[in-house]
Parts: C-alpha cells; structure tokens; sequence
C-alpha cells in the first residue's frame, strides 16, 4: 500500500472544503479523484503533495505520516512528483533541460542518461532540442511527464493534466499517458471532471461531491454498481424507473419483474427507482418483442445511435443500438431487456 489517506478534513478558514474522505492507493497502480468543479477533488491532492494542511485525519506514503493534524511534512520532502493543468514548462529551456530541472543534484553523465531514458519512454527523443512554442499540445503534456519523472518520485499527482487539450485528443493522451506510468512502474493519483479520461486512466475511481467521496471503486463498479444517485447521474447515462420490490432479489417496473444475482436490501412492498443503462435494453423488430417504446429523440454517436424511448407508462428510457439501422423519431420500436446489474435506490421522501 503506497497511499494512505484516513478520514481526512481540509478547511479553509473554517469552511470545510473537504471533509471525512479515506481511501488507499496500492504501489504501481493508478487512481483517479472524479467530480465537478467544487467538489474538493483538487485540495485532496493539494493536501497529499504537501500544500494543504489537515484538521482532521491523517495521510501516509509508503507506511510514513506525511500528514496530521499540526503536523505537514513540506512537500519537497515527500518524494511526490507534480504535472499541472497548464504543464508549466520553461519556456526559455529546451525539451531536455525541462526535463533536466529537477536534476541539479545529479552528476552530468546522470542527467544525460536519464533524460535520455525518459525523452524515449515518452516518445520524444528526436525532440529534445526543440522549446516548448515549438511542441503541439500532445508533445508539452508528454514533457511536462517526463520532467516530473524525472527524479524518480514514488506517487505522480496529475492535476486536471489534459484539460488545455481538444477534446478529440484527450482519450488518446490519457491512454499514452497510462502506458507510460505504467511502463515506468509508477503509482499516479488524477484529478478530473472528465469521465473518459478516467475510464481511459485509472484502475480505481473516486466519485467525489460536495467535500465527500461518494464511492471508490474500479471503474466497472462505479459504472454498473453505482453507490448511490449522484453516482449514477454523474458517471455515464442513464434512467431511474419507478419500481416496486417484489421479493428479497426482484423489483417489478414499467418494464416487467428484473431479478437481481445478489439481494436489494429493501423489504418486499418497499417503493424503489430502478436504474436502466442504455446497455441494458436493445432496440428490436416491435412485431417481435412483447415491450415496445416510441423514439422521442435520437442522437448519432457514429458506431451507435443513443435513443430516447417513451413507455407506455410515460416513463423514459435510454437505449444504444447499432448505427447501421436509423429508428426515426416518433416511430414504435421494440425493447429487449438484458439487464446484468439491477440497482435500486430508495424512493426519495419515503
């Protein structure tokens, strides 16, 4: 276990940024704090480099406190290496001397060597010459790496290291970026809104809102085993279907009865909103199929049409289907239900 974080607050003045938040990081791997601006997402990884002190709670790196109340280990002490929003390259040094910065230390022939080593891994040893004017948005994110890998730190904070990207870019780079880390053997910790890039990035995901930290999961658990409403608005897109607990592992819906692998930890009666995934439910030959719709609007994804469906109960539903076949609006289509995960919630104000 690399990072330990208990139970942390942060606050500034006395406004709560941050409050009751743990979680564990293992060496080697990659994990990502995900929520909306606000949420207090970037003063969690503030308070892990280092510039953020505690009033509740405590971090650790490698099984050593580098933070508790009163106590702040400055940050140039804990061995964490830093890529930022704007990537903060010097302008006036090269490829190889923003690599080089954090070096001074190291003999010439050290240096040398290992900005060599890194301008390969990263995939820019033709460009060590080059100043950052000259370098696309791509090549400055891949320098701004290389530069905080340089000292062999044990954790990488990256804070919100592709937003200055185009957005077509952005899954790409975040996909490199992980093969990198990972190639290097390095724990990271991402800070993002963007849901694709933690997808693309990370092993484990936290959902954060409001100061707290909804859940921290792998990201196929946050996507299909979402802890609660926020996390099933916020990561991916969906539907909550008013339903009615039928038993210790079935609810009935708009759709028919959905049985669960596992219970629902509600009582039988029990009032419930049921989450429906566009995956879950495939579009099909109405003739065909026992549960029908009516398309009320349609959005090309390319590869997939996303279709906004009306019940017959004046529910809505999403559905994903394959692009080869266009389902117009207002016309009738049939509804397969292949539902692996069945979530509930509890009823709002019962």
């Amino acid at each position: 276990m690399l990072l330990e974080i208990e139970d942390i607050t942060v606050a500034y003045a006395a406004t709560p940024a941050v409050g009751g938040v743990s979680f564990r990081l293992d060496e080697g791997h990659i994990g990502c704090l995900l929520g909306p601006s606000g949420c207090g997402k970037t003063t969690v990884l503030r308070a892990v480099a280092g510039f953020e002190p505690l009033k509740a709670g405590r971090i650790a790196l490698g099984g050593h406190e580098v933070s508790t109340p009163g106590r702040c280990l400055p940050p140039e002490r804990r061995g964490v290496g830093m890529v930022f929003q704007d990537f903060a390259l010097f302008s006036h040094l090269t490829v190889s001397g923003n690599v080089a910065f954090g070096l001074r230390a190291w003999s010439a022939t050290e240096r040398r060597a290992r900005v060599a080593e890194l301008l390969t891994l990263v995939g820019l040893p033709s460009r060590a010459d080059a100043y950052p004017h000259e370098l696309s948005g791509g090549e400055a994110q891949r320098v701004a790496l290389a530069r905080a890998l340089a000292p062999r730190p044990r954790l990488l904070l990256l804070d919100e290291p592709f937003s200055s990207l185009d957005a077509t870019l952005r899954t790409d780079i975040a996909r490199d970026v992980r093969n990198i880390l990972h190639s290097a053997g390095i724990t990271a910790l991402l800070v993002t809104h963007d849901q694709s890039e933690a997808f693309a990035l990370a092993e484990e995901i936290g959902v954060m809102a409001a100061g707290r930290l909804r859940q921290w999961a792998c990201a196929y658990d946050i996507y299909h085993r979402p802890a609660d409403r926020f996390v099933a608005r916020f990561v991916g897109q969906g539907s909550l279907l008013a339903g009615t607990a039928s038993g210790p592992a079935s609810v009935s819906t708009a759709l028919g009865t959905l049985t669960s692998r596992t219970p629902l930890n509600c009582a039988p009666g029990a009032q419930v909103e049921v989450l429906m995934r566009p995956d879950d439910l495939e579009c099909v030959d109405p003739g065909s199929a026992t549960l029908t719709g009516t398309v009320e609007a349609q959005e090309f994804l390319g590869a997939e049409y996303l279709y906004r469906i009306r019940l017959a109960s004046g529910e809505h539903v999403l559905s994903l289907a394959r692009s080869h076949v266009s389902h117009q609006v207002g016309t009738r289509v049939g509804l397969r239900l292949d539902a692996q995960h069945v979530i509930v919630f509890p009823l709002e104000g019962v």
